[in-house]
């Protein structure tokens, strides 16, 4: 074999071989593409939406609560939504009374502040018409009803947070935030929570 035949040969089989070992490495993702479920395929796409991640928890938002004196529940001034004072209200109307500390253990604190976030949903429902019009919740100020030597005000108020952060997600569910104690507050509920979320445009 001639030298010059030889160097094309050559060539010619490194060529094919590099083909070969791309066709190869591609191979693997684009049988995935071709295979792939469509649950996994969604995975890829957009996140649940506020209204979505609620079904898919089984949450039901009661009635709007109504004001019981000077006020209403929420008012929209610009993109920003500020919701007034929320309590712990059932849909049967009941409430969660007493104080942290002495009448509600840490636990039963941190339900009637998640119950509050259900009520607080409600009215922002009702004021937007649905919590997908939410871009993010930016301020939280969280009031715990308590004897004067409880001290686990964060913890309580959590449980409002984390219910924020189930519907809205990470990144636009947690916001700034205030926990603090009180003496006593209005129907000797057990907390209080009033929040500001800024809505898309």
């Amino acid at each position: 074999m001639q030298p010059a035949t030889t160097r094309r040969k050559l060539l010619r089989d490194g060529m094919l071989l590099g083909v070969g070992l791309t066709a190869g490495a591609c191979a693997p993702s684009a049988l995935r593409m071709m295979f792939q479920s469509p649950a996994l395929a969604e995975d890829h796409g957009d996140p649940p939406s506020a209204e979505q991640r609620l079904r898919d928890r089984g949450i039901t938002l009661p009635p709007p609560p109504q004001p019981v004196a000077v006020y209403i529940p929420a008012v929209r001034v610009g993109n920003l939504l500020y919701t007034s004072g929320h309590i712990p209200k059932r849909a049967d109307g009941s409430a969660i009374v007493g104080k942290v500390g002495q009448d509600l253990t840490l636990e039963q604190g941190f339900d009637a502040a998640r119950l509050v976030g259900v009520n607080v949903l409600s009215s922002v429902r009702h004021a937007l018409g649905s919590l997908d019009k939410v871009a993010r919740l930016v301020k939280v100020l969280g009031v715990v009803n308590c004897v004067s030597s409880f001290t686990q005000q964060p913890q309580v108020i959590n449980g409002f947070s984390e219910l924020m952060i189930e519907i809205f997600g990470e990144a636009d569910g947690k916001a700034a935030r205030s926990a603090i104690g009180a003496g006593s507050l209005p129907g000797n509920m057990a907390v209080e929570v009033e929040a500001i979320f800024e809505i898309r445009s």
